[in-house]
């Protein structure tokens, strides 16, 4: 995750080392901190919120220098991520662990289901996917052409057909060829569009109904290079579905990734996954303590 981290901090987040570099907390440092915050998408609330914990916590440790500052702000960062959220892994009942995708078309939704399903085999889990994105023509196409290469069976339904009989399918095929786990994809949703967000809540009830809350687990994927309109989305899916954890992906095509901040302070939804790279393996659990170190060096440079 730190390597998918470069380009972030060679661009803007970089330049926060060079602000201390000679002082500590000043005003024209702040100022300083305060633009290249908000430039790296942490919007305005979180941005104020971080430079009122900085002063805080400065005073409370005398930071004066450069480098104590940037411990300080490092810790601040880290604990504004540190949100616990559900084990992917443990599932209190005996049916298959289920996983319901969604997120905007774009977010590289798809090939997250091929990072998830990759990441679970490596651990040992068998796993079934559900092409649930039947609206999209090469949608169930893209999904079978990942479990081939995968080696992973995927259940498939025409063009057109009812996205929650693949959700039930799917659910159904995991139950009876004993799989670990469930991963079924949906149809990339524009959070403005109302009948697909309703469609969205009957896959989810399905799905619940078939596999009891305990063994489901929502992930929104949201493309970390967005901006501020991934907490647009983020508000919009939490507000449909309950939304168990982020998958944020293209890290490593980001030069701002300050937007993992805002979406678990603001909308108090963990991160759980990261996309690092465009492979099945570039897939790495989030490390708020790795991310934190990533983006903020504790040597000014």
């Amino acid at each position: 995750m730190n390597h998918a981290l470069t380009k972030t901090r060679g661009s803007i987040f970089g330049q926060i080392g060079n602000i201390f570099r000679s002082s500590g907390i000043t005003k024209d440092t702040m100022e300083e901190l305060e633009d290249i915050l908000i430039s790296c998408d942490l919007g305005f609330s979180a941005t104020n919120l971080i430079l009122d914990q900085l002063r805080e916590r400065a005073k409370e440790e005398g930071a004066n220098t450069g480098k104590e500052v940037i411990v300080c702000l490092r810790s601040i960062v880290y604990d504004s991520l540190n949100l616990k959220g559900p084990n992917w892994l443990d599932n209190p009942a005996e049916l298959p662990l289920v996983i319901l995708m969604v997120g905007v078309n774009g977010a590289g939704k798809t090939t997250t289901v091929a990072k998830l399903s990759k990441w679970y085999m490596n651990l040992g889990k068998s796993v079934i996917i559900g092409a649930g994105d039947t609206f999209r023509a090469a949608g169930s196409e893209q999904l079978q052409s990942w479990g081939d290469k995968l080696s992973i069976d995927v259940i498939t339904h025409q063009q057109g057909s009812d996205p929650a009989a693949v959700a039930f399918d799917t659910i159904s095929a995991a139950k009876n060829r004993n799989k670990d786990v469930a991963i079924i994809d949906t149809a990339g949703r524009l959070q403005g569009k109302l009948n697909l967000m309703e469609e969205l809540k009957k896959i989810y009830r399905i799905t619940i109904r078939e596999s009891g809350d305990a063994s489901v687990r929502v992930l929104l994927t949201i493309d970390a290079t967005t901006g501020q309109n991934g907490i647009s989305q983020a508000s919009a899916f939490g507000s449909a579905v309950k939304c168990d954890g982020v998958f944020l992906s293209k890290l490593d095509g980001s030069a701002k990734g300050g937007i993992a901040i805002p979406i678990v302070k603001d909308l108090e939804l963990p991160i759980a996954f990261v996309g690092t790279g465009e492979q099945p393996d570039d897939i790495a659990v989030f490390d708020p303590t790795i991310f934190a170190k990533g983006l903020l060096p504790t040597t000014p440079t």
